[in-house]
């Protein structure tokens, strides 16, 4: 999962990306709505956390920008004007939901499951490959009904690759659903995590390899 966070406060940005990376979401964070804008052209986010007092306007001001430009990624209001005609305000306007500050990440977490399994906004509940079974909103993973533990990121590259199962996925694709735009990805960053991905796969007996398509990315393919 990939989210976007349009918020001023760095520390309060910064705590929430380490949390939510825990939880196994890439987020990209920026202060701007103008930069926000352009990263909603750049890349397709699972949803869009938004503040709405930027250094640059008023954070819902974007809302109908962006469903404008003909985007209906569900957005997720954060702010400290929680007040009742606010919340109102917001949602009219076309956020998803409202959430004041201070939250718990949990609550947060659950919210965003909550705009995903909306019917615009439907989640594949599984994915299904080879003895794996992958739960790409809860970022489950079983092999044989067990569950296997995995490190983030090679999570996350397992998801990509097994939500294409039997077709190349391209090493810029992969890289965009593990890293955000601010990482700085060591050339051989990916090959590592796919190297022990393999590995682990193997030892689970899990029922699919990962090719490497030379030149070009990865496929996954069931045995």
């Amino acid at each position: 999962m990939r989210l976007l966070l349009i918020e001023d406060e760095r520390e309060l940005a910064n705590a929430l990306s380490a949390a939510l990376a825990k939880q196994g979401i890439v987020t990209d964070h920026t202060m701007q709505l103008a930069d926000a804008f352009e990263l909603t052209r750049q890349h397709a986010y699972d949803a869009i956390l938004l503040d709405r007092r930027l250094p640059d306007g008023e954070g819902l001001t974007f809302i109908p920008k962006l469903r404008r430009s003909g985007t209906d990624t569900p957005i997720i209001v954060l702010t400290a004007r929680n007040e009742p005609l606010e919340r109102v305000k917001g949602l009219d306007i076309g956020a998803d939901d409202y959430l004041g500050k201070p939250f718990l990440v949990e609550e947060l977490m659950a919210r965003v499951r909550a705009v995903l399994r909306r019917p615009s906004n439907l989640v594949e509940p599984s994915i299904v490959a080879g003895r794996m079974v992958i739960n790409p909103l809860h970022l489950n993973v079983t092999i044989n009904s067990v569950s296997l533990d995995l490190p983030r990121r090679e999570l996350l590259v397992l998801v990509a690759l097994a939500k294409r199962k039997e077709k190349t996925v391209l090493r810029s694709t992969l890289e965009a659903a593990v890293y955000n735009y601010e990482d700085e990805i060591q050339s051989n960053a990916l090959d590592a995590h796919i190297s022990r991905l393999r590995k682990r796969l193997l030892d689970a007996g899990a029922g699919v390899t990962i090719h490497n398509i030379r030149g070009v990315g990865y496929l996954l393919k069931e045995e």
